[in-house]
């Protein structure tokens, strides 16, 4: 779903273990496991029709958020996770 001004709205549905939004009809999502005192971010998702408008970024920070809010370490085990704790660093001290 998006807000009337067209942000990103993630929400967290641990039911299915993942962060997702809804944008323009098409689901993007940020897949991950709980395991021992950690956040293991394993898929990230995002329908090519939506690349490029910033919602995994959006949907990584919302699980990155969460798992600090939680005291959990972070697993990045998607290439896309990766890449995006290297380049923002202030969450390089979630993972674990």
């Amino acid at each position: 779903m998006t807000s009337p001004g067209g942000d990103i709205v993630v929400r967290h549905n641990e039911a299915e273990s993942r962060f997702e939004a809804n944008v323009d009809g098409y689901l993007s999502v940020a897949d991950y496991e709980r395991q021992e005192g950690a956040l293991v971010l394993n898929h990230t998702f995002v329908p090519p029709e939506l690349r490029g408008r910033g919602v995994a970024e959006k949907l990584v920070r919302a699980a990155l958020a969460h798992a600090g809010r939680e005291g959990l370490r972070v697993v990045p085990a998607c290439s896309y996770v990766d890449a995006f704790i290297r380049r923002n660093p202030e969450f390089q001290k979630l993972v674990g």
